[in-house]
């Protein structure tokens, strides 16, 4: 399809995750995608081009997802002022349509993504999780220790290869630079995780969090989730904390739309080990 003949929408998505398998549409399975694209069909009688800006796994949640789509101008004109209501109608419970907007063709939600971010929340109350909060939070049945956890994070900050942390995927770069990363308790005692990278690998935020949780409970040295980083490949030591304690809460774009195809194509280029010379070059970086 051309420029003349779609609209290209951006959504912004939440969902509770625990009844997904993911985000991904999968034959048999119950996905957000799945879901969500059978609500625009009804809608716009045919949509094209679903692209989200991290496929999150089965078990997480999104409060600030974001996906793009493109749908014909005339569907468009006759459901544009109704559409969040209409989609409020047509989808489950567990998922939420929060906000639309019309984007330049040049948008991508995946690859003119600047940055994504997480929240990791993890409970050490000897009684375990609110019960409200239990489809969220991580009961863990030890105390942590909130200046480990942070020390232990400060290693891992920066632009590294996570191959240890990463389920490897053929011709695709392990490198990541990660912006931020930090813990706090909360006033109601909870734990929480703030992960923000340009890219994450699959599963790689929950194995973050599953290697500086051994620290907080003091298996671990501080330093032992920064020293991983010299590996190539997974590292079977460090266990993947569960699913249900992650949340996507931001995609980062540009403020200037004229940057959206810039920031796509700079996506695209792989990155190697920063610790090794040579130019990048070969296989994009997966985006999740």
């Amino acid at each position: 399809m051309t420029d003349d003949t779609t609209v290209r929408l951006r959504l912004d998505v939440a969902y509770d995750g625990t009844d997904f398998s993911g985000w991904a549409v999968q034959p048999g399975r119950r996905t957000v995608a799945g879901v969500l694209t059978q609500a625009l069909d009804r809608l716009f009688g045919g949509v094209t081009g679903l692209t989200v800006a991290g496929r999150t796994d089965a078990g997480v949640h999104a409060t600030g997802q974001v996906c793009h789509v493109d749908v014909s101008p005339g569907h468009w004109a006759n459901v544009s002022t109704t559409l969040l209501r209409r989609l409020a109608g047509l989808l489950p419970a567990d998922v939420r349509v929060r906000a639309v907007q019309v984007v330049a063709q040049t948008f991508d939600a995946r690859f003119s993504a600047l940055s994504r971010r997480y929240a990791y929340r993890v409970t050490d109350a000897p009684y375990g999780a609110d019960p409200l909060r239990r489809h969220d939070t991580l009961a863990w049945p030890r105390p942590l220790d909130v200046d480990a956890l942070n020390d232990a994070a400060a290693g891992l900050c920066g632009e590294h290869d996570f191959a240890a942390y990463c389920r490897r995927k053929e011709n695709a770069t392990t490198v990541r630079a990660v912006t931020r990363l930090d813990w706090r308790r909360e006033p109601d005692g909870v734990l929480v995780a703030t992960v923000q990278a340009d890219a994450f690998c699959q599963a790689m935020v929950r194995s973050l969090v599953g290697a500086m949780l051994a620290v907080g409970e003091g298996r671990r040295p501080a330093s032992w989730p920064a020293d991983l980083l010299s590996r190539r490949e997974r590292a079977n030591e460090v266990g993947v904390a569960p699913a249900h304690g992650l949340t996507l809460v931001a995609v980062a774009y540009p403020e200037d739309p004229a940057e959206y195809a810039e920031r796509a194509q700079a996506t695209r280029r792989r990155r190697d080990d920063p610790s090794l010379p040579g130019e990048p070059a070969g296989a994009a970086v997966a985006s999740r």
